[in-house]
């Protein structure tokens, strides 16, 4: 009885909420606290996905995601105010910041217009990693905890570490398989 419950509960509340989001892959638990802070607190409140109470979503209208919800782990910082471009399978771990913008150096009022981040497919950035404005990155993309990337690395199928980012390893290609 309460697997039904939630599953009806589940479907009504958070097809509302998150039109066209598939809220299957996520805990029951993880989406009600979501909708409690985003919908009832208005944390991240027009956000159209689920977005952690930690987290902050600026310019989510110039964000295209793929299937992965950009800031749906702790403490990260995602500023989409000049664009991102997430491609397909793109997972971003905990406390990352990834900010499109940047100021003018001889006025703090006005800002830098430069190209929209693009994180190629099947890339994992993880903890604490921060992506400046203008980056791309190739698809099957590993971005090392801590790492600062700074240029834009095109070639995909490679590990980036260290501040400024450089390539520390080579990957094959990219494999979803199910063991």
């Amino acid at each position: 009885m309460k697997r039904f419950f939630v599953s009806v509960f589940g479907f009504l509340l958070f097809r509302w909420a998150y039109p066209g989001f598939d809220y299957h892959s996520f805990p029951f638990r993880f989406l009600l606290r979501c909708f409690i802070a985003q919908k009832v607190m208005r944390i991240n409140g027009r956000v159209p996905w689920p977005v952690h109470w930690t987290s902050e979503v600026k310019g989510y209208e110039n964000i295209i995601r793929g299937t992965e919800t950009p800031g749906s782990t702790l403490g990260c910082y995602i500023d989409g105010r000049n664009g991102i471009i997430i491609e397909e399978n793109v997972w971003i771990g905990p406390r990352v910041s990834i900010i499109s913008m940047n100021h003018e150096l001889l006025d703090y009022n006005q800002y830098v217009k430069t190209n929209p981040i693009r994180i190629g497919r099947d890339s994992l950035i993880t903890t604490s990693s921060i992506i400046l404005p203008g980056v791309a990155l190739g698809p099957h993309t590993v971005v090392a905890a801590g790492t600062v990337v700074t240029k834009s690395f095109l070639e995909g199928n490679q590990v980036l570490g260290g501040n400024p980012a450089v390539v520390i390893k080579k990957l094959d290609v990219y494999s979803n398989s199910k063991c």
